[in-house]
This record gives C-alpha cells, sequence and structure tokens, in this order.
C-alpha cells in the first residue's frame, strides 16, 4: 500500500518517531523512502542510525517530490512550517497532520493544498498501543485514505470520523487521557508507600492492576460499572473506598477536567484558524 510511495516528516519529535518506528515495524515501506525533517542536524542524524531513514534540514526540500507530508511540529511554528511549504506539495499528495489543535481550514489555507488528514494521537502510540481519532477532506481519494489508515493503524487503534469537531472531543478524552491515568497511577503508588510499601513494591502492584483490569474490560461484554459492582461487595473495602472516592467528587472532578481539555482545545482550534 505504501510500498512505492515517498513519506516526509516535517518535524522529527518524539510523535514523529513513533510513526516511522510503527511503519517500519510493519513493512509499510522501506526506510530509504521516508524523509525526517528538523531544524538540528543531529536529530535528523540520529533517526538515520537508528531507522536508516533520510535527513533534512530544510522543510521544504524534504517535502519536495514526496507523496505523502506529515506535519509534526509544534503547534506555535505551524504558521511558519506551512509559509514555507506552500507550492511544495505535489498536486496529488495527502497532507496529514497531527499538530495539536490545528484546524483543517488553517491549514489547507497555509499550504493552498485541500487533501488533508487531520490526526489526534495519543502517546501510547510510541509503543504501537496508541489510539488516533482522524478525519479526512473530501479532496483525499480513495486511494489515500487506506494509506493513512495503515499509517495509524501502525500506531494501534485508529477510528475514522467525519466531522471534525470531534477531533476537540478526542484530544480530550483519549489524547490528553494518558495523563489522567498516569496521574490516577502517580496517586495509588502514593497511597501505597503511604501505608509501608517500597515505591518499587507500590508501583508493581499499581501497573499490574491497571493493566490486568484494563485486559480484563476489553474482554467482558459487561459494562465498566457491572465490573465494578463484581468487586464491590456491601460493607467490604472496596464499598468503603469508593464511598470515599464519590464523596470527593471523583466523577465530577474527573468530568469537569475532560470537559476543561475540551474547550482548551476548541479554543487553540480557533487561534490556529485566524
Amino acid at each position: 500500500m505504501l510500498r512505492d510511495v515517498t513519506l516526509s516528516f516535517i518535524g522529527s519529535g518524539v510523535m514523529a518517531e513513533a510513526m516511522i518506528n510503527g511503519i517500519l515495524n510493519e513493512g509499510l515501506t522501506d526506510p530509504g523512502r521516508i524523509i525526517a525533517s528538523d531544524p538540528r542536524e543531529e536529530r535528523g542524524q540520529q533517526l538515520t542510525e537508528r531507522y536508516g531513514v533520510r535527513a533534512s534540514t530544510n522543510n521544504r526540500e524534504a517535502a519536495e517530490g514526496t507523496q505523502i507530508v506529515v506535519l509534526s511540529v509544534k503547534p506555535q511554528v505551524l504558521p511558519v512550517v506551512l509559509e514555507e511549504l506552500r507550492g511544495a506539495v505535489a498536486a496529488d499528495g495527502l497532507v496529514l497532520s497531527i499538530v495539536a489543535g490545528a484546524r483543517i481550514a488553517a491549514i489547507a489555507d497555509g499550504l493552498g493544498h485541500e487533501a488533508i488528514v487531520r490526526v489526534m494521537p495519543n502517546t501510547p502510540a510510541q509503543i504501537g498501543r496508541g489510539m488516533s481519532v482522524w478525519t479526512a477532506t473530501g479532496a483525499v481519494t480513495e486511494e489515500q485514505l487506506p494509506q493513512a489508515q495503515s499509517i495509524l493503524g501502525a500506531l494501534g487503534e485508529e477510528i475514522r470520523l467525519e466531522d471534525e469537531d470531534y477531533l476537540d472531543m478526542a484530544t480530550a478524552l483519549s489524547g490528553t487521557g494518558p495523563a489522567y491515568v498516569f496521574l490516577f497511577m502517580e496517586a495509588m503508588i502514593d497511597a501505597g508507600v503511604h501505608m509501608g510499601f517500597s515505591r518499587r513494591v507500590a508501583q508493581q502492584l499499581v501497573l499490574q492492576t491497571i493493566r490486568g483490569s484494563v485486559d480484563f474490560a476489553r474482554q467482558s461484554v459487561a459494562h465498566p460499572a457491572e465490573l465494578r459492582n463484581m468487586v464491590t461487595s456491601p460493607g467490604g473495602t472496596s464499598a468503603e473506598a469508593l464511598y470515599q472516592l464519590e464523596k470527593g467528587g471523583f466523577r465530577t472532578v474527573l468530568s469537569r477536567a475532560i470537559w476543561a481539555a475540551y474547550q482548551k482545545s476548541k479554543y487553540l482550534g480557533g487561534l490556529s484558524s485566524k
């Protein structure tokens, strides 16, 4: 599907490297067909040594002549990058953007190009366990859609949605989601240490508990509420712990946090379109 396709990554940070690693691990294309562009020459050398990809410090030169251009830069430098790339993307090329908050209209206007896929990935993509939510413009061809899908599939699971507004929701839920989980894990580990466990043991207990719970939930047809009830005996330890969580507004605080992230994503998206 990508065998005869050349890809350029404009921006070669952590997520770009995760994508390169996933693409090569899945055997979607050869290293020589991937160009990684970064202003730091040493970063390009690192990626060349690790993966055998080509490197560049010139965004425009990296994009020219490639069939898929992946925008993976920081949001604050995107306007400058779009100006650099304007006219460099092939007329029949595909632009795939993982730039947080950058709306399709802003990218299309900056590049003068309409075939765009916008993606909201998350950090577990670095180990092939990511969740990517994406949408595509009508200018993306029937050949390009499965190409985008295969790239994102190399990062973990992917889901395509028709309305771009859902990406702001995905930013708050799955994109930012690992931060909520890590904070929850950190709090549980600290509680274990407070009770008397060593930090190493507390961490092992928490990590395996969360991993096992997620695997169990995925294999079960039951709703999470039913699974919770399975381990909550009347008058037991789980019931007491859950009572304290509810008393402290656990659900409400989490819901408010996700809503705040959603509103922030919409706000940043509005800035990118100005």
